[in-house]
């Protein structure tokens, strides 16, 4: 159905439905400038000014026996990157302090395969412990893990699990296929039956259409999710995907924005891809609805300059 500009600005404070965010992901133009209007006033009802910083560590690199097409430590990839065993608590702990110096408040320990062995489980559960006793809010990225495994981090202090499910299901199939959407879904339904925070989102610029990414949006939203993490591609050459070209920062701040307006309540924060894809449109992540980031480097690729982003942050008046 057809939406007048002005209906744009109205109920600000009400999710929206998929009808209307198909609509929406059709404006180009200045219109996307209504869009965002929209959006700063659901992140302003919903989130205030404040703004929610994380940071990761790429505890475990390379060797995956997944075939995800866009990740360079995948079974498919020939990218040049640095390949490593689990790393020692003190590398990890030294990662930690470092984002607590930067204001972070969540810190994520990233490993890579399917997920870790007995020994490794054990000692990330250590790592978890003295996170915590640092005062920092302990995340982690393992792989499909089971309730077993969810709960031995918890009982260690594990706030939050984080899990992608990348895309829509219908388009799963194109990204990867030595594991299943529905084996995403069933470690998102493990860790939050076990009261753990869920942080779950996505990549985008994979070859998705606009309805598979409202797709995404409307299961994470059936999910209950607290934090969506919006990452855009960084073709890494050695990848199948490395070929593929970046989104226009509209492109990508309309993504923001739309899943906003979706999910009023959660926690939007732009993750992997912000330097390369949004370039000087940098500082408009906020007002087209996001109130978090993901500070510092990525997992093979370089984030910006944590204290250009917190310069940033302070410049638009925002808090942390």
């Amino acid at each position: 159905m057809p939406y007048k500009k002005e209906e744009l600005l109205l109920g600000a404070d009400v999710p929206i439905d998929k009808e209307f965010a198909l609509y929406l992901s059709g404006l180009n133009n200045t219109d996307v400038f209504e869009l965002f209007t929209l959006s700063n006033r659901m992140r302003l009802s919903f989130k205030g000014n404040k703004i929610d910083l994380c940071s990761i560590v790429n505890a475990k690199s390379g060797a995956c026996p997944e075939d995800c097409f866009f990740c360079a430590q995948s079974s498919r990839s020939k990218a040049d990157i640095k390949v490593y065993p689990l790393l020692d608590k003190g590398r990890i702990l030294e990662a930690a302090i470092a984002a607590k110096e930067n204001g972070v408040k969540r810190f994520c320990i990233v490993t890579s395969g399917k997920k870790p062995s007995k020994r490794e489980m054990d000692e990330i559960c250590i790592f978890i412990s003295e996170i915590k006793a640092l005062g920092l809010l302990p995340c982690a990225t393992l792989g499909m893990l089971n309730y077993t495994e969810l709960e031995q981090l918890k009982d260690a202090g594990l706030h939050r699990y984080h899990h992608n499910l990348e895309t829509s299901e219908a388009f799963f199939r194109e990204i990867c296929t030595t594991h299943t959407y529905k084996e995403k879904l069933r470690t998102i339904e493990a860790a939050r039956s076990l009261g753990l925070s869920i942080c779950s989102g996505g990549i985008f610029g994979l070859g998705e259409l606009w309805e598979d990414r409202i797709d995404m949006a409307v299961a994470l939203k059936g999910l209950g999710v607290d934090s969506i993490p919006i990452n855009f591609l960084t073709p890494i050459k050695g990848t199948p995907f490395g070929d593929r070209d970046l989104l226009s920062p509209l492109e990508a701040l309309k993504i923001i924005a739309i899943y906003r307006l979706i999910l009023p309540q959660c926690e939007i924060r732009v993750c992997g891809g912000r330097p390369s894809t949004l370039r000087e449109l940098h500082p408009y992540i906020f007002l087209a609805g996001a109130d978090g980031l993901l500070l510092g480097n990525y997992l093979t690729t370089a984030g910006r300059n944590p204290q250009d982003d917190l310069q940033m942050i302070k410049d638009l008046g925002l808090e942390l």
